[in-house]
């Protein structure tokens, strides 16, 4: 029986990968740095720290360390314009199914690779803080998704075991996080669909929270 549901946030709770994404082709385009939707995709699910790195490595040899650097300052700074305009929706059924976990007694807790300054203003923006009492950041761990490391620690701030816990997931890196943690995973893909192999390691994939409410009401 499903004790706890781990929640990741971006992409999932909030439809925040796409904003992420226009900012950060405006800024490539402004420097003309040769980028699509499929660079981004590489990104996703990873921390600040990892993003940063990958960046650099994968463009400083054609365009420089500066103007890389630049091209990361200004895709932060467009995507925190659009974030303090409030243009972050929320993904359909997230509040059906938060009320339905909270009807059946089921905890819930935010495991996200965001900062937990960003996580708190967009839980407050949405009227969710009192729905997620309790949060795992970026800073809460040494190691980004696709290691365990997040969703463990999520497990033993609820203190429940993996198999009395689920999680919830948009990424690749996330469900490969969970299945390390061995927790079983639900993913709800958002820019990228699973390959067949990786969504076979999953409990279902479902295209939105709607479903995931049947899915849980069914079990």
């Amino acid at each position: 029986m499903i004790k706890g549901v781990i929640f990741d946030m971006d992409g999932l709770i909030f439809d925040t990968e796409t904003l992420v994404y226009q900012a950060t082709q405006r800024a490539a385009d402004e420097l003309q740095i040769t980028f699509g939707k499929e660079d981004y995709l590489r990104y996703l699910g990873i921390s600040d720290e990892e993003y940063v790195q990958v960046a650099h490595s994968d463009y400083d040899k054609d365009y420089g360390e500066e103007t890389v650097t630049e091209f990361i300052r200004r895709s932060y700074a467009y995507t925190k314009e659009m974030f303090d305009a409030g243009l972050v929706a929320t993904k359909p059924g997230v509040a059906e199914l938060l009320h339905y976990l909270e009807a059946q007694g089921i905890q819930r807790i935010l495991a996200s690779s965001n900062n937990r300054p960003e996580i708190e203003r967009l839980l407050a923006q949405a009227d969710l803080t009192q729905d997620f009492p309790v949060v795992v950041s970026a800073e809460d761990v040494h190691r980004a998704k696709p290691d365990p490391a997040i969703f463990l620690a999520a497990a033993d701030l609820l203190q429940l075991s993996p198999h009395e816990l689920l999680v919830l997931e948009d990424s690749a890196n996330g469900v490969k996080a969970a299945i390390a943690a061995e927790i079983p995973v639900i993913m709800v893909p958002d820019l990228l669909e699973p390959d067949t192999e990786l969504a076979e390691k999953t409990l279902a994939v479902l295209p939105d929270l709607h479903q995931v409410k049947e899915f849980l009401a069914k079990a």
